[in-house]
C-alpha cells in the first residue's frame, strides 16, 4: 500500500527551455521517482489548480495547458502518475499503463494525492482537480474516493466517466464539470447519461456539457481529433468554473 504522506522533503528542479515559465519537479512517492511539471502565477495567484495528464503521460501537452493556467493567475501543477522516465509512446504500452491503475485503483488514488502534496507545498489552499483521457476518468476516482481535503472543484475534459462497481458518488462531492464530445466513439452519449443520472440521485452540483461533433480528446493540438470550437468552448466552460470555484 502506497503512503501518500511519504514524499522526499527536498524537491530537486530541472532547468526548462527559456520559453516556458515553469519548471520540473522531481519527487518521491514511497522511494518511487516521479517528475512532474510546476507553473506558477506571476502575481497573486487565484488558487491552485492539479492538472492529470491523458494515457500518453506527462507530456508537453500537459506543460502547455500548466502554462496557460499560470498566465490566467492559477498555480499549475501537472502530477505524474506513471513515473519519471516512463512516457508510453505505442498504443499498447499506453493500454499496459492505464491498466495497471486501473486495476488498483488504491495506488490511482495515492498516486494523486501524493502529487498533490508536492503542489501544495509551493501553493498550499483550496484547488480544483482536472484531466485529459485517462486524466478525467482518475479525476472522478478522486472526487468519488472524498480523501483530498480542500478540493473545491473537479473537471473531467473528454476523461473516462463509467463509476467501477462498489463505488458512488457522495452528497459532499465537490462540483463537477464534464466537458464531451459529441462524437465521443470512446466514451458514448449512454455513459453520459448514466454519469448524470449517478450525479443527479446523490446530490452532487454538476455540468455537462456536450460539443456536437467532437470526437474523442478533441482538445489535444495538433492531433487530427482536435476541434478548435470545441476546444474554445469547453475551456472558457473551464475558466468559468475556476472563477466561480476558486478565484473567490
Amino acid at each position: 500500500m502506497l503512503k501518500q504522506m511519504a514524499i522526499a522533503a527536498a524537491l530537486a528542479v530541472a532547468p526548462m527551455a527559456a520559453a516556458q515559465a515553469g519548471e520540473v519537479v522531481e519527487y518521491e512517492i514511497d522511494g518511487e521517482a516521479f517528475e512532474g511539471y510546476r507553473a506558477m502565477a506571476s502575481g497573486e495567484s487565484k488558487g491552485l489548480v492539479l492538472v492529470i495528464h491523458d494515457w500518453d503521460g506527462l507530456t508537453d501537452y500537459e506543460v502547455r495547458r500548466a502554462e496557460m493556467l499560470a498566465e490566467m493567475g492559477y498555480d499549475a501543477f501537472a502530477v505524474d502518475l506513471y513515473g519519471k522516465g516512463n512516457r508510453p509512446v505505442e498504443t499498447g504500452a499506453k493500454k499496459a499503463e492505464t491498466g495497471k491503475l486501473y486495476q488498483n485503483r488504491e495506488r490511482m488514488r495515492a498516486l494523486i494525492l501524493g502529487g498533490l502534496d508536492v503542489a501544495r507545498a509551493e501553493a498550499p489552499g483550496e484547488v480544483v482537480v482536472m484531466g485529459y483521457c485517462f486524466g478525467g476518468a482518475a479525476t472522478l476516482e478522486l472526487a468519488r474516493s472524498g480523501a483530498a481535503d480542500d478540493v473545491v472543484g473537479y473537471t473531467s475534459f473528454h476523461g473516462g466517466l463509467s463509476t467501477p462497481d462498489g463505488q458512488s458518488y457522495s452528497a459532499d462531492t465537490a462540483p463537477i464539470l464534464v466537458a464531451h464530445g459529441g462524437a465521443d466513439q470512446a466514451i458514448s452519449l449512454d455513459d453520459v447519461a448514466q454519469l448524470g443520472r449517478e450525479l443527479e440521485a446523490a446530490g452532487v452540483t454538476y455540468e455537462i456539457q456536450i460539443y456536437s461533433g467532437a470526437p474523442h480528446a478533441f482538445t489535444v493540438f495538433g492531433s487530427d481529433r482536435y476541434q478548435e470550437r470545441a476546444d474554445r468552448h469547453s475551456w472558457a466552460a473551464f475558466t468559468t468554473f475556476l472563477d466561480t470555484h476558486l478565484a473567490k
